[in-house]
């Protein structure tokens, strides 16, 4: 009998539904290979639906979310909405509905796969990002004061609680015990965010405690963006705050080649998870058929991974490599290849793993 998994598309804006497309045609084409009965249920939140129904994510969009196993998101951006208002309004209020305190992301340069940093290959690029995904900058605590005059205030706060930390920081050792990875290394800026990042620290060397068969370390936030480029290969499982990580993820994601083969999710351990390609909705190329849809099925696998499919997951990665090492770019308009031939290349690439 399969085993039957409930996923939510939430393809979104730009080229979103373009690399979901191929997502879908990758689990739907090897499915039964692995055991595994996928049901796909649609849903239209995004830029389109905000413009022309003013609505946000609705009752109706949480309960789909709340009966599916996981959700696949392409992207979420349009240029006709203002910035902020479909990311604060969908991402940010999806994370938190859902309590998806995790962002997990593997930066690995894959074999074949051009990075920009001299002298660097696979063996040098392979870490992981653990970002707490729920407080900090992001968390929305602020407002104005005299709101467009000259005498405007604008404060920003960032909330930072002991319970969020712990259960991230806990959750960063024990993806490296989990997954054979040596070390961990808080990422903060300990000596201007005294208190905040002092809160953090405590608490990371108090949790490492648990777990002395892994190695720590402590880099501040402009000195990691330095290693990373100088000498990613330190580097096995960073964790770090909200803001942080959002900004060395991307730079993660040009060192392992660039936004097309980045991809992400947004845990929730014991709830409703959310996988993504990291790169945006890419207006410009809509509709094109030249937009990479590898990092949406890297974020495919990541899901099944999380559901539980380790091998269906390593063989999707392993599918995803080949069909790499094959594109001239991964770059959009330059690969060599339309975004559907790609998405043909890794089924193929995957179905022939089971010949």
């Amino acid at each position: 009998m399969s085993k039957k998994l409930n996923i939510a598309l939430l393809a979104g804006d730009g080229t979103g539904p373009e690399v979901v497309r191929e997502a879908v045609k990758v689990l739907e084409g090897s499915q039964k290979n692995y055991g595994v009965e996928f049901n796909f249920s649609e849903n239209d939140l995004g830029g389109d639906r905000y413009i022309n129904t003013k609505t946000l994510v609705t009752e109706k969009d949480i309960q789909q979310f709340k009966n599916a196993d996981a959700v696949l998101l392409g992207a979420i951006g349009h240029p006709d909405v203002k910035p902020g208002i479909l990311e604060q309004g969908i991402l940010l209020k999806l994370r938190k509905e859902f309590d998806q305190y995790i962002n997990l992301r593997p930066v690995i340069l894959y074999p074949g796969v051009e990075t920009p940093l001299a002298n660097k290959g696979p063996e040098d690029i392979n870490f992981i990002v653990v970002r707490e995904n729920t407080e900090g900058l992001y968390a929305g605590a602020g407002g104005y004061i005299h709101y467009g005059t000259k005498n405007e205030v604008a404060t920003q706060e960032s909330i930072n609680t002991y319970f969020a930390i712990h259960r991230c920081i806990k959750y960063a050792f024990e993806y490296a015990k989990n997954n054979n990875r040596k070390k961990v290394t808080l990422c903060a800026k300990t000596n201007v965010l005294t208190y905040a990042h002092d809160l953090w620290e405590r608490i990371f060397y108090q949790v490492a405690e648990d777990y002395p068969d892994i190695e720590t370390d402590y880099g501040h936030v402009d000195a990691i963006c330095m290693w990373m480029v100088k000498n990613p290969e330190w580097f096995d499982v960073i964790v770090t705050d909200n803001m942080f990580g959002d900004i060395i993820t991307d730079l993660g994601a040009m060192i392992q080649g660039g936004m097309g083969i980045a991809a992400g999710g947004n845990i929730n351990p014991d709830g409703t998870s959310m996988f993504e390609p990291i790169g945006g909705s890419a207006p410009k190329y809509t509709n094109k058929n030249v937009i990479n849809p590898l990092a949406c099925i890297g974020a495919a696998a990541m899901m099944v991974k999380e559901l539980g499919e380790e091998k269906y997951s390593k063989d999707i990665d392993d599918a995803i490599v080949e069909t790499a090492i094959s594109l001239e770019s991964l770059s959009a308009g330059k690969m060599g290849m339309s975004t559907s031939e790609v998405g043909d290349m890794v089924l193929n690439s995957l179905l022939s793993q089971n010949e």
